[in-house]
């Protein structure tokens, strides 16, 4: 349910990344190619944004909330990781 960013950044390019952090933190900085669904939004309205036979991988600040968010959206059937340490430990990689 949870893999490293050293695993992801060499295929960033190529992966379905989401950022779950509210509108104003994705707008002050997020993960190249990295699309915006507030958590909320993607828990209750998963059908809109994912599909079951894709991988995902989401991101909050420090990884708490993508982890929780990942275990909601598993139980609804969807193939979804959480990048330990969010966005914070993508700034410290930089």
């Amino acid at each position: 349910m949870k893999i490293s960013l050293d695993e992801l950044l060499p295929v960033l390019d190529s992966i379905s990344l989401i950022d779950i952090r509210s509108l104003q933190e994705y707008e002050q900085g997020h993960i190249p190619n990295a699309k915006h669904i507030v958590s909320s939004e993607l828990i209750y309205h998963a059908n809109r944004y994912l599909e079951y036979n894709q991988t995902y991988y989401l991101y909050c600040d420090v990884g708490y909330i993508s982890e929780d968010v990942c275990r909601r959206l598993r139980m609804q059937g969807y193939h979804v990781f959480s990048i330990i340490g969010g966005y914070q430990n993508y700034l410290l990689r930089r």
